[in-house]
């Protein structure tokens, strides 16, 4: 029998037939179960975060975060230390001097005399003066106008002669002024007919007063110069800052410093001051270089030193250059300035090199007891022991550098062969003794500068 498509009693048949189905079970997944969840991973991390943060608080506990910063501190001291030893060489105390004390009132100056010279006479007597009517009470100022503007200078060499009331009126106004134009054209003036330019005008002029060396020690006292106090160590304020007194009392060195350098270069001509007054002089200079005000002024007094120490004849220098010496190493304190004394003579000549090398071996006699000669005193460096902790090595560094300023520019020590092995021996302890990791002050520098020096003599032999 053929099925017919179209016959539905079949599918009711096959519909009420039992049919087995699989066992599958489906669960519902509502919005209640994915809360669940959330809350439960939530609660996980933060359990998780609980545990690390007691780990964390265990092993952080407050002794130990007390050793650990203990021990941060210990070692950030011991670090800060050990750069204070290193960086020590930067706070030794600059040089400066203070040569300046209280200054005391200018001497008077009477104009009164100035009408009675005869350049004065001659021009009241001149027509001219009819259109000016210069008088004796505005004399004075026609005076300062024809200083200022050059014309006395001139009137002078047309006159042929200086006259005495002109010579000391300039002077007084030269030292002490407080005018800086009238210090100028007084100095100016000064030096003109002291060294002029060709040797007709020095023949054909006439200078009726010339100052003493006792004018010019007079002026320095005004101006508050401690010519015979021993010179104290100025303080940092003053030397940055600058003592407000002091800079007004030194405003007529400038002039003074001049004036000296020509009277010097004039000395075939003028012979102003001695040899021994010319020494005294030279240690003047020396000390002024050795203020830090008048840092400014240290082309004047350099030139003015190589006029002092040219002012003497070869002969006259040789016992000349031992007085300013020991002169200076009286004055000087025995500290960084005694480097500075020695540094501040420029060697361009051979008096200069003569006296820098002086200044230095007389210095360096006064760091030690009971030595009088040069072996005592290059044997009692060979003897420092330079290990020893308690050396003080800024001293050392103080003994090296003014030994090479005695070597070098005396000639004479090239032929004692004793000296210069002595000499070399101590640049060897100095520069092997110490060691490279010595953290005391100046120790890097007195290595350093030993074995630059010990490499020089090195190579010269």
């Amino acid at each position: 029998m053929e099925e017919d498509p179209f016959d539905f009693e079949s599918d009711v048949l096959l519909a009420t037939s039992p049919i087995v189905a699989p066992n599958r079970r489906r669960k519902v997944i509502g919005l209640d179960d994915l809360l669940v969840d959330h809350y439960k991973e939530k609660n996980r991390v933060i359990e998780r975060k609980s545990k690390l943060a007691k780990i964390k608080k265990t092993y952080n506990s407050d002794d130990e975060e007390d050793g650990r910063v203990a021990k941060l501190s210990k070692y950030v001291d011991e670090c800060h230390e050990k750069m204070t030893q290193l960086s020590d060489e930067d706070d030794v105390s600059i040089w400066g001097l203070k040569v300046f004390g209280n200054k005391k009132s200018p001497p008077s100056f009477v104009f009164s005399n100035l009408p009675s010279c005869f350049l004065f006479r001659s021009f009241m007597g001149h027509g001219v003066n009819s259109l000016i009517e210069l008088s004796t009470e505005s004399g004075e100022m026609f005076f300062e106008g024809l200083l200022t503007n050059g014309w006395l200078l001139k009137l002078v060499y047309k006159c042929g002669e200086v006259e005495k009331p002109i010579a000391t009126w300039t002077f007084h106004l030269m030292l002490y002024s407080s005018k800086e134009v009238l210090r100028t054209a007084a100095v100016n003036f000064w030096c003109a007919i002291l060294l002029p330019k060709n040797e007709d005008e020095l023949l054909f002029l006439k200078i009726d007063w010339l100052p003493s060396f006792s004018e010019l020690k007079g002026a320095l006292e005004t101006y508050g110069f401690l010519l015979h106090s021993p010179l104290e160590d100025s303080s940092d304020a003053e030397m940055i800052l600058g003592d407000s007194e002091c800079t007004e009392s030194t405003q007529n060195i400038v002039a003074w410093i001049k004036f000296v350098a020509a009277c010097s270069q004039a000395r075939k001509t003028h012979f102003i001051f001695s040899t021994s007054e010319a020494e005294e002089l030279v240690v003047v200079i020396i000390c002024l270089l050795l203020d830090r005000q008048l840092l400014g002024l240290s082309v004047d007094l350099n030139e003015c030193m190589l006029s002092l120490v040219n002012f003497f004849t070869d002969d006259e220098w040789s016992s000349s250059c031992a007085k300013v010496a020991k002169s200076v190493a009286l004055r000087v304190p025995y500290d960084i300035n005694s480097l500075r004394a020695v540094d501040c003579i420029q060697a361009v000549c051979g008096h200069t090199k003569h006296l820098r090398s002086a200044i230095a071996f007389q210095i360096l006699l006064g760091y030690f007891d009971k030595v009088e000669d040069e072996e005592d005193v290059i044997r009692q460096l060979t003897l420092i022991n330079l290990k020893d902790k308690s050396c003080d090595l800024f001293k050392i560094y103080i003994y090296l550098v003014l030994t090479e300023n005695w070597f070098l520019y005396n000639p004479t020590l090239k032929d004692k062969p004793l000296l210069n092995e002595m000499w070399g021996l101590y640049l060897r302890n100095c520069s092997c003794q110490i060691n490279i990791t010595d953290t005391r002050s100046y120790a890097s520098k007195v290595r350093s500068k030993a074995s630059y020096l010990l490499q020089g003599a090195t190579d010269k032999s």
